[in-house]
């Protein structure tokens, strides 16, 4: 799954890669905007921790979860 977070004032945008599902990215993003978290914390693939704190918390896409293809093939 694709993450990328747009953090106010930064003209870049933070992009990574996550095992974990749609609802929970969603959900970690629900309790950071709703104060109940007071930043959003995602993991990557590798084990690294994203730590953004949502005071500056522009947007979260969630990309669509697809599985890799294997094989050749035309399309």
């Amino acid at each position: 799954m694709e993450i990328t977070i747009g953090v106010q004032h930064l003209s870049r945008e933070l992009t990574l890669e996550s095992d974990q599902t749609a609802d929970e990215i969603a959900t970690a993003v629900r309790a950071a905007l709703d104060g109940t978290a007071a930043t959003l914390e995602l993991t990557d693939v590798r084990g690294r921790r994203v730590v953004v704190p949502t005071a500056v918390l522009g947007f979260v896409e969630i990309g669509a979860e697809t599985k890799g293809r294997v094989g050749f093939g035309t399309i």
